[in-house]
């Protein structure tokens, strides 16, 4: 089958488990790592639009704004306002590459607790900020401690929960993103009608809050069996692995991830190691997917709704409020993610929810465009304006249930021990790479290429769905230490996976999956 897609993989083990409120707790715990990155997402671009945040540290901007024939599509452009939102991911990214190691060496709850420490830092110095030097170094710092949340958590996750509902615990990490966008974006609504400073400094403050409860729940949680076997602690990691499996039948799981131990002990350099052709697949999936994540388009609705909805005619008020709705509907659909993902599989979520935002894109483009035109000036009746929002609803909806939490939880459960930190550090790094890039160019694209940038973006989500038809398996229900036989069994990546990686039936598995 050309997609290669295995609905029930030959040879993958099945191990003795259940559900165990220790489970739940320590996911629901971990997920908090989400709400830094989602908190920054939703803040960001309502401060951007609040006159006064404009007038103290970007006058040029709120100059343009107040020009009577300022083309629509040019009115926020700048590149030292799009530094301020983007900034954060340039150091999101480097600080991920220093995440692998410290995850690998100390566990993943250290580098949580010490993403909520920077964050916390960084939330100080954004609130307090007399000028923009103050302004980016908060949003550096803030950066650091999203790299180390992004790298930590989803690994975290992944490694706690039974594979049966790995999808759904791991999809956590992202509901917990959206919540931080949601809340982040009532916050904005409030503290823009306030007079003077105050509002957006409340903003920007209002950070250590989420940056509090990640340091915390990171000094509560117990490491993972796989993190504890990596560091040597054998007899703590099988406690821990019959305590959150609920049974003390866990010899055969428990084997093969000291196996798995064992064998990542070999490698020594797993930066270079992840370059060699068996590790072929999970490198260009870790690549990919957060590569097409971010060329979704999702970003730019997320800094930048306000800024956007303002763009499209609305007033300041009026925007503010359609981003909150925006998100609490994107909110609301990540939670179909999470009760479908390990019933329907990721692949069924990917596809339709590709094919959702492609279609509802394109046609944002077309009325943008009808309305806009290629000069900028023109008026949008309160009925199409509703209708645009309407659409930008169904593509959140479609990103939401798809590419937003499976982005997340397919790099993170898709790499053996040996190579995982450096698999999702690549993955993080990525992201981080092409947000910012996003972050950095998306208003002065729109003044450019006008209603086209949607069409840009569409080109890339069509590009993308094909993608994963042809080249992602399917990774449901599989325990993360027998991810090997998935991709052998794969009509294009098998030949990348040496036999001995997945046992000796291995030839025998991927003729009986042709």
């Amino acid at each position: 089958m050309a997609g290669g897609f295995v609905s029930q993989t030959p040879g993958v083990r099945n191990y003795n488990y259940k559900l165990t409120p220790k489970v739940f707790i320590t996911c629901f715990i971990g997920a908090f790592g989400g709400l830094i990155f989602g908190y920054d997402l939703g803040i960001s671009g309502g401060v951007t639009q609040m006159k006064p945040f404009l007038e103290e540290f970007f006058p040029d901007v709120q100059k343009k704004m107040k020009s009577a024939h300022q083309d629509e599509y040019c009115r926020f452009d700048s590149q030292l306002l799009t530094l301020f939102t983007s900034s954060l991911y340039v150091a999101a990214l480097i600080s991920s590459l220093f995440a692998s190691t410290i995850t690998r060496l100390f566990g993943r709850k250290w580098s949580m607790f010490l993403g909520g420490f920077t964050f916390f830092v960084g939330s100080a110095f954004n609130g307090f900020a007399q000028n923009i030097a103050m302004l980016l170094i908060g949003r550096i710092l803030l950066g650091f401690g999203v790299g180390f949340a992004n790298q930590s958590v989803p690994v975290y996750l992944s490694e706690m929960a039974t594979p049966n509902l790995r999808g759904a615990f791991n999809n956590g990490f992202q509901v917990a993103i959206i919540f931080g966008i949601v809340v982040a974006t009532i916050i904005n609504y409030f503290t823009a009608q306030l007079k003077g400073n105050i509002g957006w400094r409340i903003s920007l403050g209002l950070a250590c809050v989420p940056a509090m409860m990640i340091m915390t729940g990171a000094l509560i949680l117990p490491d993972t069996p796989n993190s504890l076997i990596e560091r040597g602690f054998t007899e703590e990691a099988k406690k821990m692995l019959q305590s959150i499996r609920g049974t003390s039948e866990v010899d055969e799981e428990f084997q093969d991830l000291i196996d798995a131990s064992e064998e990542s002990k070999q490698v020594k350099h797993p930066w270079k190691n992840i370059l060699l052709p068996r590790y072929r697949p999970q490198l260009i999936m870790t690549c990919f997917i957060p590569f097409f994540q971010q060329l979704t388009g999702i970003n730019v609705i997320t800094f930048y709704a306000p800024v956007l909805f303002q763009t499209l005619g609305f007033g300041s008020k009026a925007s503010l409020l359609s981003a909150m709705v925006t998100g609490i509907i994107e909110l609301l659909c990540t939670f179909v993610s999470v009760f479908t993902v390990d019933r329907f599989g990721r692949r069924v979520l990917f596809l339709q929810g590709g094919i959702q935002m492609l279609i509802s894109q394109i046609a944002i483009g077309v009325m943008i465009g009808v309305k806009y035109g290629t000069v900028g000036t023109g008026n949008i009746g309160k009925s199409d304006a509703d209708l645009i929002v309407a659409l930008i609803c169904i593509y959140v909806a479609g990103f939401a249930w798809s590419w937003g939490p499976l982005g997340w939880l397919v790099p993170s459960e898709i790499s053996p021990l040996e190579i995982r930190s450096a698999a999702q550090a690549i993955n993080v790094a990525v992201n981080m790479f092409f947000t910012f890039l996003v972050a950095q160019l998306f208003l002065t694209m729109l003044c450019h290429m006008k209603f086209g940038l949607f069409f840009f973006f569409a080109v890339f989500v069509f590009m993308m769905t094909i993608f994963i038809y042809l080249m992602l398996p399917e990774t449901k229900n599989v325990p993360i230490e027998e991810m090997n036989r998935v991709w052998k069994a794969h009509w294009f990546w098998g030949r990348f996976i040496p036999d001995e990686a997945v046992g000796v039936s291995a030839v025998e598995m991927q003729q009986k999956s042709v």
